[in-house]
């Protein structure tokens, strides 16, 4: 018998909840200098899977961390269950992705402990943890409705949406070259990108008002129009989300990086990463989220009526 679709809500909600914890526990580890409590990997030491004694509070810590994958594997294993025992078939894709995901960051997470916390790597292990954030958050959004849905914006906006999505990317990317010349290394050992954090610093900031006119200008054009309220919920809640992020990151800066407030801007990168995913979701829907209007009444009806007229 197939699952309720309460069911699979509820397990994919809690797949992104859990997908969204271990970035931020994963920053705990960086930030408190644990990134190798365990020197090796995929043994914790040697000679050991578990953290020893001799590596005292930082060995905790980063055996902790690896723990928590166990738990996250477990949430992403019910969701593929849970996913494949439904009647929707359209969500099987993402589930699939999501699970695979996680054995592909621990084997990167290894070999990020194996190469000394190289910046790099720990920037690729962060920016994988960031598209697996956004595949469980569109999972979920997708499990509250009956299917993927129709466009429900002109290509313009469509478009408009891309682009923010594109320059989420960017600031993504971009900061995590900027964590990587910075002084939060996860290691007193380990090596910077050897860039100047001033300059790439600036570069994040500008990319950061890029993505923030972005947001503006589509919040706009969708509030001088009789756009989806779904699209414009999606739009001011990722503008505001982005504008916090934004105070956060200058306060930190200009207070020499504290690590509680760094913490807080990893957890800030997060939600940047799920609310735009929700705004590229939010684009597609049922015809009921339509603006009410004679071609969206005509569409409405069509399959009474058998004829769809083109939305203009």
């Amino acid at each position: 018998m197939p699952v309720s679709s309460a069911l699979v809500s509820r397990t994919t909600l809690a797949n992104a909840v859990a997908n969204a914890a271990i970035v931020v526990t994963g920053g705990a580890v960086r930030l408190t200098g644990s990134g190798l409590g365990c020197p090796t990997w995929p043994r914790c030491t040697d000679a050991s899977f578990v953290a020893t004694p001799e590596l005292a509070g930082h060995g905790v810590i980063e055996f902790g961390n690896r723990l928590l994958t166990f738990a996250l594997t477990t949430v992403a294993i019910a969701t593929v269950v849970v996913v494949f025992r439904s009647v929707r078939r359209d969500l099987r894709a993402l589930a699939l992705i999501g699970f695979l995901g996680i054995p592909a960051q621990a084997l990167l997470g290894g070999i990020t402990v194996l190469t000394g916390l190289n910046p790099w790597t720990v920037a690729a292990h962060f920016l994988l943890s960031m598209v697996l954030v956004a595949v469980a958050t569109t999972l979920w959004l997708r499990s509250r409705e009956p299917g993927v849905g129709q466009p429900l914006l002109r290509r313009p906006f469509v478009l408009l949406v891309t682009g923010i999505a594109a320059a989420t990317s960017a600031v993504l990317v971009i900061g995590t070259v900027v964590t990587g010349s910075g002084p939060h290394s996860g290691d007193p050992a380990a090596g910077r990108t050897g860039f100047d954090p001033e300059l790439v610093s600036q570069l994040h900031a500008d990319v950061v008002f890029l993505l923030v006119g972005l947001t503006v200008a589509l919040l706009v054009a969708l509030y001088a129009i009789d756009s989806p309220a779904r699209v414009r919920r999606a739009a001011r809640d990722l503008l505001v989300v982005q504008l916090a992020q934004g105070v956060i990151g200058y306060v930190q800066y200009f207070t020499d990086l504290p690590v509680a407030l760094v913490l807080l801007h990893m957890l800030g990168a997060v939600l940047i990463t799920a609310f735009t995913a929700r705004l590229v979701w939010s684009v597609r829907g049922p015809a009921s989220e339509l603006p009410l209007s004679n071609d969206t009444a005509a569409l409405r009806t069509a399959p009474r009526s058998g004829a769809v007229p083109p939305l203009r």
